[in-house]
This record gives structure tokens, C-alpha cells and sequence, in this order.
């Protein structure tokens, strides 16, 4: 399957599994999981054509393993973003010392003041390594990557999970648990 298909396919996938799963006429379970038939079948019909191989090889090979499969194959899930409401089951776990957040420039102002909140997601994503965090501020402008002080906001209460693509999740970042840039003063804000 060519790369252009596996984008179409994967685009269309995170639309309805993550945000919209009544735009195709589907319902996910409380844990975000629906039937594979049944997602094939909706997206068959309202997108264009899919089987089971090219679903398969979607889950495999996107990048960001965006796509989880259950043990016995029969379900699939979003792994992370949600914006609807879905409990994902992950426990609370450990994280590292240091977690980094990528982001753009031009939201930097109102992180200093108002620190890392989910927005309309249902949690805010880390990265383990700096190249992650800094591919994702990327789509949103200039890029900037900031510090967690995961280990220090964990020993105080805040909990982290990690997702099975190991983005790790949490509900917020309080401003004293962020290291900025040392040149964040002179980071260029743009508009």
C-alpha cells in the first residue's frame, strides 16, 4: 500500500476514533475500542474503501502509533488525543526525571502564566527525548521544547500515565514544574 493511502487512511482514523465517531455512524465503548468489522464497514461507506490488511498495515506502520489493536485483534482504539469523552484504563505510572513538551512559539506567553493544560484533550502529552517534542511544536509554528520536572511534580501528587505508544499523559503542568529555553526572553513570540 502505497504511503498517500496509509495517510488517507490513518487521517480518516483519527477523525472518528479520537474526535468524531458519529461522523461514520459509530459508537465507541467507555474504553474508546469498537469493533474492527465495524469500523471497516462505516468507513468503507462513508470515506472510501478499506479492508482488514490495509487497517493492519495503518496501525503497524504509522510513526506515532496513534492506533492500538486488542489481544485478540477484534477491536481497535485511538491510543491518545481524545477529545470526547472515553476512560483509556491506563494506571499511573512512574515517569522519568525530565519529560519535554513541544511547542510553538506564540503560545509561550500564556504557558508562563497558565502552565500546560489539555485543552480539549483529555490529557496533556510529553515525550521522553527532545526530537519528539520538538517535531510537535513544529505543526504548530516555530517550535520551542520545554522541560517537565516529571519526577518532582510526581513525588508532589500529579499523576502520569503512559499510553501504548508511550506518549506519556497527564491532566496539567503547573509554571513551577516547567524549565523554559534560557533564552526564553528573547524567544521571537510571533503572531
Amino acid at each position: 500500500m502505497d504511503k498517500k493511502k496509509i495517510k488517507h487512511i490513518s487521517k480518516g482514523m483519527s477523525l472518528v476514533l479520537r474526535h468524531k465517531p458519529e461522523h461514520i455512524g459509530i459508537t465507541l465503548d467507555e474504553q474508546g475500542w469498537v469493533e474492527v468489522d465495524v469500523l471497516i464497514e462505516a468507513f468503507s461507506k462513508h470515506f472510501f474503501a478499506i479492508n482488514r490488511d490495509e487497517l493492519t498495515t495503518v496501525v503497524a506502520e504509522n510513526d506515532k502509533k496513534r492506533f492500538a489493536l486488542s489481544d485478540d485483534g477484534k477491536k481497535i482504539r485511538a491510543s491518545q488525543g481524545h477529545s470526547i469523552e472515553i476512560e483509556l484504563g491506563y494506571e499511573a505510572k512512574n515517569p522519568p526525571e525530565v519529560l519535554y513538551h513541544g511547542t510553538a512559539t506564540k503560545f509561550l506567553a500564556t504557558i508562563k502564566v497558565e502552565g500546560l493544560t489539555k485543552q480539549s484533550r483529555h490529557h496533556v502529552h510529553l515525550s521522553s527525548d527532545e526530537k519528539t517534542a520538538q517535531q510537535v511544536g513544529a505543526r504548530h509554528g516555530k517550535p520551542v521544547v520545554l522541560r517537565v520536572d516529571a519526577q518532582r511534580m510526581n513525588a508532589q501528587g500529579l499523576a502520569f500515565f503512559q499510553s501504548e505508544n508511550g506518549v506519556w499523559l497527564t491532566e496539567y503542568v503547573p509554571v513551577a514544574y516547567l524549565i523554559f529555553p534560557d533564552n526564553y526572553s528573547e524567544v521571537d513570540n510571533e503572531n
